[in-house]
């Protein structure tokens, strides 16, 4: 018996159940999709952008009310499926059916992009440093400032679902974003691209460059000639036959192609590597297809780390 325009319950077991069938299904038919896989970690993002994002949703009276029910949807897996695009995110969120939602973002308002780059200008070093969230106090602040950081303000965001909550955020809409904080976990570049900015305009280019130079340069200045020992200690130097230097071993990167180039190495599909790494099929494809250095969950670079060792041994 349903009430109203709501359908029976049904138990989170059945749901899951229900959605990996549809899941696969979609998946044959040629989808790409991305599941939020379930956890039973209290909280609900582990990186600083993860949980930033987290912590701004929560800094609002308008979702207050929503947000609980979103938080317990993220973590029982269900949000079968999360895209995000620029300055959009699609979902699929496994409820008494299963129901479809767009996010629509609004881009960063140009001057306040101006006014956090001038802040962050010559103060963080490298893309690394900014996307694995290892920036001062000073930068922190800036990025997150409730409402002229990085992270959208209410009236900023809008949403779409077609399940019968009268509700403006629905529950579906709720665990949706917080998907997007668990995906800020591993893809933080993915933050600039629902503002609709480019995250290298934060690195201090310049900075990095005259560092570079200055190594080179002090490095000139500390090397003598062997002219130079010779006439200082008095020896002669006798002409020596270089030996060849060992071939360099390959190191892991955490990158798309790094991770694409290892999964092919073993001759492994997406699943059947995604069982190596214990991830989904659906979190393969998004690191095969992520730009930029990818901030893995320690557990999952470790095991990454071990097949590369085994497969390029020597």
């Amino acid at each position: 018996m349903s009430w109203g325009y709501y359908n029976d319950y049904v138990p989170v077991a059945e749901r899951r159940r229900q959605a990996l069938k549809k899941m696969d299904k979609l998946r044959d038919g040629g989808l790409d999709i991305q599941p939020i896989e379930p956890f039973k970690t209290r909280g609900i993002a582990t990186s600083f952008w993860g949980k930033s994002w987290c912590q701004h949703l929560e800094k609002f009276s308008d979702y207050s009310n929503r947000l609980p029910r979103g938080r317990n949807y993220v973590r029982n897996g269900s949000v079968c499926h999360l895209g995000i695009e620029a300055e959009t995110a699609k979902a699929m969120v496994s409820g008494s059916e299963m129901y479809e939602l767009s996010i629509h973002i609004e881009p960063l308002c140009p001057k306040k992009w101006n006014t956090i780059k001038n802040e962050c200008k010559g103060k963080i070093g490298s893309l690394i440093e900014l996307l694995q969230g290892k920036i001062s106090d000073e930068i922190m602040k800036v990025v997150t400032d409730r409402d002229n950081g990085l992270f959208p303000h209410p009236s900023e965001i809008r949403f779409n679902c077609n399940c019968p909550d009268w509700a403006e955020m629905c529950k579906h809409v709720a665990a949706a974003m917080y998907g997007i904080g668990v995906r800020l976990d591993t893809e933080p570049e993915l933050l600039f691209k629902l503002r609709g900015v480019n995250h290298e305009e934060l690195i201090a280019v310049e900075a990095a460059i005259d560092g570079l130079g200055a190594g080179k340069r002090s490095r000139r200045r500390r090397t003598l000639s062997e002219e130079s020992v010779a006439n200082v200690f008095g020896i002669d130097l006798e002409e020596e036959v270089a030996e060849s230097p060992p071939p360099a071993q390959p190191t892991f990167e955490p990158t798309a192609a790094g991770i694409r180039e290892l999964r092919k190495k073993l001759g492994l599909s997406q699943t059947k590597f995604g069982h190596q790494v214990d991830v989904s099929q659906g979190t393969v494809t998004r690191w095969e297809n992520s730009t930029g250095m990818l901030n893995l969950q320690n557990r999952h670079l470790k095991r990454l780390e071990a097949l590369f060792s085994e497969t390029y041994r020597t």
